[in-house]
């Protein structure tokens, strides 16, 4: 991992940010080539998508939506032990999720005058779940869950064909699926996966979302972007990123441990170290070439953290280390300091802040009942990680009686004008045809 050396410097935020460590070349390409793909699919459809199938995945002739006996076959075969955890999972972030729906509140604004703010579910949702790499059954629960307990009548997940399965979903995402109930399931991947759910397929009986959720790569995440408009996106989760802020009472090796962890899910993936602490650096940096030696995919590990978005950062002390995670605003944020909990407070920018020696991102991937599908590339600045929420558009209902109008009508003609705009105003007076002693505003001319 390199080195980045912050110490004496006092930096202002567009200092900061043109620093962290990003892979910015990366995530330009995929933006591009993303959107040639999207275009594609919403071109030519289901052939554009067994094109991509073949080129990306290695996959030809293979069901592209999922019969229902794969998806029983799936489940009745499914590990007794990763079935338990499964529903622990979706338990856990079933009942956390629904914290986050809202409560519709009424507003009395005077004698026949209320407005209603309720919250919406959309009616459909398109479910990204990766595949490739790695296997994420965890993230069918992460985004089903919280659409279902928003409301949402109709989910479709789509995820990559497996050529080891034979062109199939893998089996542990479709018993996951099963899980939940949802059976209308595409085995297709990738920024073509996120265009299909977007645009909709006739040929395969995919009908267009209103929003698209999930993770992904950074060609995933570009996708997303270029949908925008077209469908509700949630943020652009793509390559993964971790950020440790750490001092002196650290553990060193649980610190390694936790940058390898999520180095291993992809070559893009971001793990940085942030202290005021030297020795504590260079220990981690020991540690981390051992744990990174000695782990299944140390290959794609060495990769990650030797690129440009991996890096240890030294700064001059703990409030420091909190400006520079507040301008990277990392997906994921893990605090080893003596205040964790005060230090939590301070940071403010994190997709998911993660507090204290026992509280690794790890648990939040799977167990902790909060959400693991999280703003990436510095979106954690301005973006709220999945939920509930994310399937939610909050409306407001409006309803004044004659009596309730008639007081503010003064006022609205007066503005009407004021903006050049006396139709406005006109289309009030007009209910009062009959009627031209409507009573006073307080506070407003008649």
């Amino acid at each position: 991992m390199r080195t980045i050396d912050l110490r004496g410097r006092s930096l202002q935020v567009s200092e900061l940010l043109a620093v962290v460590p990003r892979a910015s070349e990366a995530r330009a390409t995929a933006l591009h080539v993303a959107a040639e793909i999207v275009d594609d699919v919403r071109a030519r459809g289901e052939q554009a998508l067994r094109e991509q199938a073949e080129r990306f995945d290695g996959v030809s002739g293979h069901a592209v939506r999922v019969p229902a006996e794969q998806i029983d076959e799936a489940l009745a075969s499914l590990d007794s032990r990763v079935r338990a955890a499964l529903e622990e999972a979706i338990r856990r972030v079933r009942e956390a999720s629904a914290a986050q729906v809202p409560a519709p509140r009424v507003t009395e604004l005077g004698t026949g005058a209320r407005v209603t703010q309720r919250w919406q579910p959309v009616s459909r949702v398109g479910v990204y779940v990766p595949g490739g790499k790695a296997v994420y059954p965890s993230s069918v629960v992460m985004n089903v869950v919280p659409a279902q307990v928003a409301g949402v009548g109709s989910v479709a997940l789509a995820s990559p064909p497996q050529r080891d399965h034979g062109g199939r979903v893998h089996p542990t995402i479709l018993a996951a699926a099963a899980l939940l109930g949802v059976d209308e399931v595409y085995a297709m991947g990738g920024a073509g996966a996120i265009g299909a759910l977007a645009h909709g397929v006739a040929t395969l009986g995919l009908e267009p979302v209103d929003v698209v959720s999930g993770p992904g790569n950074n060609f995933v995440a570009a996708a997303k972007r270029a949908v925008a408009g077209v469908v509700g996106t949630d943020a652009e989760a793509g390559a993964t990123e971790i950020l440790i802020i750490a001092d002196d009472t650290a553990d060193a090796r649980l610190v390694a441990y936790d940058l390898v962890s999520q180095a291993e899910h992809d070559e893009q993936a971001s793990a940085v170290l942030v202290t005021a602490s030297a020795t504590l650096a260079e220990a981690v940096r020991e540690e981390v070439e051992r744990v990174a030696a000695a782990t299944r995919h140390h290959e794609r590990v060495a990769t990650a953290l030797a690129g440009e978005q991996s890096a240890i950062v030294l700064v001059d002390d703990l409030a420091a280390a909190e400006a520079f995670s507040n301008a990277y605003a990392p997906e994921h944020l893990e605090i080893h300091v003596a205040d964790a909990a005060g230090s939590a407070e301070r940071c403010t920018s994190a997709g998911a802040i993660f507090v204290g020696s026992y509280a690794p991102v790890s648990l939040g991937d799977y167990l902790a009942g909060s959400n693991h599908v999280l703003p990436t590339g510095g979106q954690a600045r301005y973006a709220a990680g999945l939920g509930s929420h994310t399937f939610l558009r909050p409306q407001q209902v409006i309803e004044y009686d004659r009596d309730a109008l008639a007081r503010v009508r003064d006022g609205i003609v007066a503005l009407a004008e004021a903006e050049a705009l006396p139709a406005h105003g006109e289309a009030v007076v007009a209910r009062f045809a009959d009627d031209d002693a409507a009573p006073d505003l307080p506070g407003v001319g008649a």
